[in-house]
């Protein structure tokens, strides 16, 4: 049988030959080299068979070594079985669930103890907060009596009456000031004066004459000191009529001579009115 038909597998055939044998060749002159015994690797670690010793010689062989003391345990085995046995567990779990109810039972009793406290504290809080409100209440109408000359209420025991009008009695408000001004103008006679002052008594003045053949009512806004002199004077304001300037000016004079008792606890300014009443004299 013929294997290489043609040249080219021949050469082919030769050439693969050829270099099987120089690989082999190579192997035999350049392979690895091999030692024997082989290289060691890694720590070197000195044969013993303890973690501490001494002397110079080293045995071949594992040496005798010195007896142990053996400390003996004490033995628990008595408590184990105590532990373990099921009756003594049934009866800690049943003292457990009555230490928890009891537990229980006191935390509720005290937070009870505590909210009640609480709400009594709170309780007499707000007493306190009441009381003082009161006291607050009646120093207030304590002080407002004294600021205006001791007026507490309409049944006192006081004689007597101030205001504008015809009727007997003190007109104003409870919580009002005897210096504060009536609404509307004081009354005053024919051919006379009237004032509106409150709580200052009775006053003094001086009547001048002047503008003959003139008359006319004449309003005269006042302003008195706390020692009952006039310290201001505007006449010919609301309420006035047929007024001219002759009867301004005498009006403006019988004001500025009204006089009132002194008052320390008055106003330092109170204002008022003083009515002027001219009649003619045909």
């Amino acid at each position: 049988m013929k294997y290489f038909e043609t040249v080219h597998e021949r050469n082919a055939a030769k050439i693969t030959t050829l270099i099987a044998v120089l690989i082999v060749l190579l192997l035999f002159i350049a392979g690895t080299t091999y030692l024997d015994p082989p290289l060691e690797y890694g720590v070197a670690v000195n044969f013993g068979t303890t973690d501490y010793g001494s002397g110079n010689i080293q045995p071949t062989k594992p040496i005798k070594s010195q007896p142990k003391k053996v400390v003996e345990q004490p033995k628990v085995e008595a408590s184990k079985k105590e532990l373990s046995s099921p009756s003594k567990t049934k009866a800690e779990d049943v003292l457990t669930a009555e230490d928890q109810e009891a537990i229980a039972i006191k935390k509720q009793k005290e937070a009870e103890a505590k909210a009640l406290a609480e709400a009594e504290r709170k309780e007499q809080l707000r007493k306190e907060a009441e009381q003082r409100r009161i006291r607050e209440e009646a120093e207030k109408k304590k002080k407002l009596d004294a600021l205006i000359g001791g007026v507490s209420n309409s049944e006192g025991t006081e004689t007597g009456g101030e205001g504008p009008d015809s009727q007997a009695g003190d007109k104003g408000q409870l919580d009002g000031s005897p210096y504060a001004p009536y609404e509307g103008l004081p009354g005053s006679g024919a051919g006379g004066v009237g004032y509106g002052l409150n709580g200052r008594g009775k006053p003094n003045y001086t009547l001048f004459e002047g503008c003959e053949n003139a008359y006319g009512l004449v309003v005269v806004d006042i302003v008195v000191n706390q020692k009952g002199n006039v310290i201001e004077a505007n006449p010919g304001v609301k309420g006035s009529t047929n007024v001219t300037s002759c009867l301004k000016e005498v009006a403006k004079k019988i004001a500025m001579s009204y006089k009132w008792p002194q008052d320390l606890k008055a106003p330092t300014r109170q204002y008022g009115k003083v009515v002027v009443n001219f009649t003619s004299t045909k």
